[in-house]
């Protein structure tokens, strides 16, 4: 089997150390030798590291469990409820963070491109989360009385913050809790 581009291996490893660690804690260095390449060569792939965290929020993006949340095969709570399930089997260890909640914390405010991806990527999820809760309403198994847009936007809030509880504990008893105040209340 053939071996994956250079670009491909230090991307990889940029997401990789970017969710273990954060922006600020990865450096190129660990990023090349996690890929197993030349330090030397991140720069014939990557203007800086900015320029690699940007293309892997892109990445990171492309594997967020959003298609969950628009199976239309599925009620729109099962849907909401499988798409957090699904985030929250990826940080069964807590010490992964998400990485739209870990350079929300690190970067935003020293880099705009960053700033902007990050945001973009936190509306696009709570868009599709939006549209699925008001498939819920329409469904009349989502209270009416809740605007989509702003639920939307509190349950990726409070998803981003239980991964930080979480981290902090080295628990699972903030998704416990985002689960059933979620799921038993908000929603219900």
């Amino acid at each position: 089997m053939a071996r994956r581009s250079m670009r491909e291996e230090i991307l990889e490893s940029g997401v990789e150390l970017f969710l273990e660690r954060g922006f600020n804690a990865a450096a190129v260095k660990d990023i090349t030798d996690r890929a197993g390449v030349p330090k030397g060569s991140f720069y014939n792939h990557f203007e800086s590291k900015e320029a690699l965290a940007a293309v892997a929020l892109e990445r990171y993006g492309e594997t967020r469990p959003v298609p969950l949340l628009r199976d239309e095969s599925l009620a729109p709570v099962v849907r909401i409820r499988r798409h957090f399930e699904s985030l929250g089997a990826e940080l069964s260890e807590y010490t992964k963070g998400c990485m739209y909640g870990n350079f929300a914390a690190e970067v935003v405010d020293h880099s705009e491109p960053l700033r902007l991806r990050v945001k973009g990527g936190l509306d696009y999820w709570s868009s599709a989360l939006a549209e699925t809760i008001a498939a819920g309403q329409a469904a009349g198994e989502i209270r009416a009385g809740l605007d989509p847009e702003r639920t939307a936007r509190y349950l990726t809030s409070a998803w981003e913050g239980a991964i930080l509880r979480a981290r902090a504990d080295k628990s699972g008893e903030a998704f416990e809790i985002f689960f059933d105040l979620t799921f038993s209340s908000l929603l219900a």
